[in-house]
């Protein structure tokens, strides 16, 4: 009987063929005997999105090298070649929830090593115990000539080394009681297909005039050990997470217990996401769906944003499909009460150079610079984005009698009818911007190269007013131009 796409995810059956040679050699002097294995096969087109090649561990190892190639022949104009992603589970097996997760790397190395007391980044560290492991290939593109492999597995046997144990980075640090707090939750180290260390993302991320970070490698938490040395006495507070990175989209887990990881292994149309979006929270952490609307293969999100507690609208340097997740983002905007809505964030997704830490980043009002917090912040949508620490604006609406909201607040009327000021300022944005204010309505006012403006509406002709900070358009363009910062909503209702 022929299996469905969904069995040949769940059970992890290959739609591919391996063979196995062995060989026996000697290490380099102090490593011990080795054992090396090659595998190889082919992944043809149509094949599940993860192959499992079983590879079967003999006692006495300690430590396993996993090194693999394949093959990238031409293909027509228009048609993607090979691409073929790489990571590793254990004799606990390869089910969804992830017990056996050992690490994964994508496409970003080419090499990757376990043993009890270390391990490649984005591998966790821990015994190589005897009994079938299984290196999971993540086959992104295939080219139609098929996929070739090789997988090379050397077993140095010996003693197995002693764990070393775990430090998480702590969860609050000083800070400035209840302030405004500037934030890059999306940001890949080596632990993943990032270029820089921690210690290296730390100093960029402090001298980018941020107060905290999220760890966000793709799909491993490997990392969230690697930060609590680098980040110590700085005044850095490091959250942990992951960047999950599905077939269907990308969903960062941010500020998730130290430890936490969550599975990728699945799309929308299979109905599995609630799971794990609801493991995100279990662990502490919020749910925001990366770059919606980016263009790159499986990177725009389909699974909705019910599971959602925020969404990243501002993703790197300002591009056409940031444009359109915020006008998306928008459209979801409706009333105050009874209504549930997504803050919006942005992140710099940065990698490598000529991506900036912190630019763009999330400014967000918190009582304290601590995880819980940040997140309760970030949840309630006090935050606005800016292009840099540079940047800083304050948005208010304020009645006649006093009463004022800032972002991500409601301010609540006696009447439909009670004339609301809102006052937008904005400094450091080093040029002349165009400040606007949005509502239900779309974009009702428009200052040209101005700091300030002042602007009055009611409750019954505008459900929220947001703010824009945007720079001149370029000559003929037919979008606006990039922004320098954009806020959250203030809500108007009146009072029931």
């Amino acid at each position: 009987m022929a299996l469905s796409r969904r069995a040949l995810l769940t059970t992890g059956v290959a739609a591919a063929t391996a063979t196995a040679t062995v060989t026996t050699a000697t290490a380099a002097p102090g490593d011990g005997p080795v054992t090396v294995t090659t595998l190889r096969g082919t992944v043809p087109p149509g094949a599940p999105d993860f192959v499992y090649v079983a590879l079967d561990v003999p006692p006495g190892v300690r430590e396993l090298r996993v090194s693999y190639r394949y093959d990238k022949p031409p293909t027509p104009p228009g048609t993607p070649g090979n691409a073929l992603d790489i990571g590793l589970f254990d004799q606990r097996g390869t089910a969804l929830g992830g017990r056996g997760f050992r690490g994964w790397s994508g496409g970003a190395r080419s090499e990757f090593f376990v043993r009890g007391d270390a391990a490649t980044p984005g591998y966790l560290p821990g015994p190589v115990g005897p009994g079938r492991w299984y290196v999971a290939l993540g086959p992104y593109t295939v080219a139609p000539q098929g996929l070739p492999y090789e997988i090379t597995a050397t077993f140095v046997h010996g003693e197995p080394a002693a764990p070393v144990p775990v430090r998480y980075p702590p969860e609050r640090v000083p800070g400035r009681g209840r302030a405004w707090y500037r934030g890059d939750c999306h940001v890949h180290s080596v632990h993943s297909d990032g270029r820089r260390t921690p210690e290296e993302i730390v100093a960029l991320a402090r001298a980018a005039g941020l107060d905290f970070v999220n760890t966000s490698e793709h799909n491993t938490h490997s990392g969230h050990g690697a930060w609590a040395a680098p980040a110590e006495g700085t005044g850095l507070l490091v959250l942990t997470g992951e960047e999950v990175t599905t077939r269907t989209g990308h969903v960062l887990a941010v500020g998730t217990d130290p430890g936490t990881f969550v599975d990728w292994r699945y799309r929308a149309g299979e109905g599995r996401f609630g799971r794990y979006a609801q493991a995100i929270r279990r662990a502490g952490g919020l749910v925001v769906p990366a770059h919606p609307h980016a263009t790159c293969i499986g990177c725009a999100w389909k699974f909705g944003f019910g599971e959602a507690d925020a969404v990243e609208v501002w993703n790197g340097p300002w591009t056409p499909d940031d444009e359109v997740s915020l006008a998306s983002w928008d459209a979801t905007l409706r009333g105050a009460d009874g209504d549930r809505w997504l803050p919006a964030l942005a992140h710099s997704d940065h990698h490598r150079d000529p991506d900036r830490v912190g630019s763009p980043q999330t400014v967000v009002l918190a009582d304290d610079l601590s995880r819980e917090a940040v997140l309760a912040g970030l949840r309630a949508g006090r935050a606005y984005a800016a292009e840099s620490s540079a940047v800083s604006v304050t948005f208010t609406a304020v009645t006649p009698r006093g009463r004022h909201a800032d972002i991500g607040e409601i301010l609540r009327v006696p009447d439909p009818a009670t004339e609301v000021l809102v006052r937008l300022a904005v400094t450091g944005t080093d040029g002349p911007c165009d400040l606007r204010l949005v509502t239900d309505q779309g974009t009702v006012f428009t200052a040209p190269a101005a700091t300030s403006l002042e602007w009055r509406t009611t409750a019954a002709r505008s459900a929220y007013v947001r703010a824009e900070v945007r720079r001149p358009a370029p000559a003929g363009s037919p979008l606006p131009g990039a922004p320098a910062a954009l806020t959250n909503p203030i809500w108007l209702a009146a009072s029931a």
